[in-house]
């Protein structure tokens, strides 16, 4: 299992915009590179991609919580 954190303060969103579909669901096939969420900090949003291959197990975040850097965001099941 990988596990995804958060590289900064902010507001994590599993999806682009309101009335967007999320960038990713549990139980997806994760690509190296592949966005899972954004963080946003005073209107500025940063991409999380994922850095490992797999299927998306879980969030550990809901949408809208706030995130610290290093905050543990999604759990992947590489292969």
């Amino acid at each position: 299992m990988a596990t995804i954190v958060s590289p900064l303060p902010g507001v994590f969103y599993r999806k682009p915009g309101p009335g967007k579909p999320p960038f990713a669901n549990e139980g997806d096939t994760i690509e190296v590179g592949q966005t899972i969420g954004i963080v946003e900090i005073m209107k500025q949003f940063t991409e999380i991609q994922s850095d490992v291959a797999g299927t998306l197990e879980s969030f550990e975040v809901n949408e809208g919580d706030m995130v610290n850097p290093g905050d543990s965001i999604v759990v992947i099941r590489e292969g």
